[in-house]
């Protein structure tokens, strides 16, 4: 009689046969409870939605709703500079993949024609406006439109407060890994941290299938998870494993939380990078702040001792983070460099 292979705890313990139908919520009041059980269940929560489904909303996140406000604002004013201006800071002319992204100036979804959104990227820099030197593929300096008064001031405030999140989410993610809390200490000395400013025109008239504001992905270049805020705008979905997408609705006073596939591939795909899009049917402008967070770009994407077994061993060659991810972005913008 043949045994059955022993999976990863992590993934017998916690992984359901059922298609997921809806996002969960997950509660961050209690993320700095000096209570172990409390922090525990918390852990335990955000452990059934990391295998199940990928993706969860947090509420009580901690991030002033006037920050946001003020970064979304900011926002606006960039998007709505004559297109010259905004192209003079063309991401293609950046070294380190900073600035200005045109429409259908990428295309995620290799079968489609291209995605109809604008954006604006930036990384880590300090009050100065000095950059990091040792940021793998981002390094050096963010690149700033002229004569936008308060744009990087706004932006910079959401930027860092999101960091912030990003930093305590990951004593989280370490317990529902079943590993130590302060695991991933050592490994966000430095932690990248890649922000975009997102502008969805409205698709009016006829529907080209293969044009959609981001086509169909998983998180491939998003580091570890993405922290994103979005407008009251419609247009995210998450596909389920039974192929049919599911609406992650905006809800007020949330952020949307979602696995890449860097934390995927670290975790031997017992953590879920799930496929999702944007597709802005609502013939109205949408707006969205997505942050894509991750570890110091030196560590080794080693497979974590929790999501391994002798039936299941590593499935991916190690790799450090920075390598991953400068392969990733340079892969998301080849179609595109050839016009510049």
């Amino acid at each position: 009689m043949t045994s059955t292979p022993q999976r990863p705890l992590l993934l017998a313990s916690a992984r359901t046969e059922s298609a997921f139908e809806e996002i969960p919520i997950i509660n961050l009041e209690n993320r700095d409870s000096e209570d172990p059980a409390v922090r525990r269940a918390l852990a335990d929560e955000i452990r059934d939605a990391c295998v199940n489904v990928g993706f969860f909303y947090v509420k009580n996140h901690g991030i002033p709703a006037e920050i946001i406000s003020a970064a979304v604002s900011a926002a606006k004013r960039f998007f709505a500079l004559p297109l010259p201006v905004k192209q003079a800071i063309d991401i293609h002319k950046s070294a380190n993949f900073k600035g200005y992204t045109a429409l259908l100036g990428e295309n995620t979804n290799p079968e489609n024609r291209g995605d109809l959104h604008e954006g604006f990227d930036l990384g880590w820099e300090d009050a100065s406006g000095t950059g990091r030197s040792d940021d793998g593929a981002m390094s050096g300096e963010n690149v700033w439109p002229d004569d936008l008064p308060g744009f990087r001031d706004a932006v910079l405030a959401y930027y860092y407060a999101a960091v912030n999140l990003g930093k305590a989410l990951f004593p989280l993610f370490a317990l529902a890994l079943d590993l130590p809390e302060d695991f991933f200490d050592d490994k966000t000395t430095k932690p990248a941290a890649i922000m975009r400013l997102l502008y969805y025109p409205p698709q009016t008239g006829e529907v080209d299938d293969r044009v959609q504001g981001i086509g169909a992905h998983t998180e491939y270049a998003s580091h570890c998870f993405t922290i994103l805020w979005q407008d009251d705008v419609p247009a995210l979905q998450v596909l389920n494993n039974a192929g049919k997408w599911i609406d992650a609705v905006p809800i007020p006073g949330t952020l949307v939380v979602n696995l890449g596939d860097q934390l995927a591939r670290w975790t031997n795909d017992v953590f879920k990078s799930t496929v999702h899009r944007a597709v802005n049917r609502s013939g109205v402008e949408r707006y969205s702040i997505p942050l894509f967070f991750g570890t110091d770009y030196n560590v080794r994407l080693e497979t974590l001792p929790s999501c391994v077994s002798e039936e299941f061993p590593p499935k991916y060659e190690v790799v450090t983070a920075g390598e991953y991810v400068k392969s990733r972005l340079e892969a998301t913008y080849a179609h595109s460099k050839s016009e510049h």
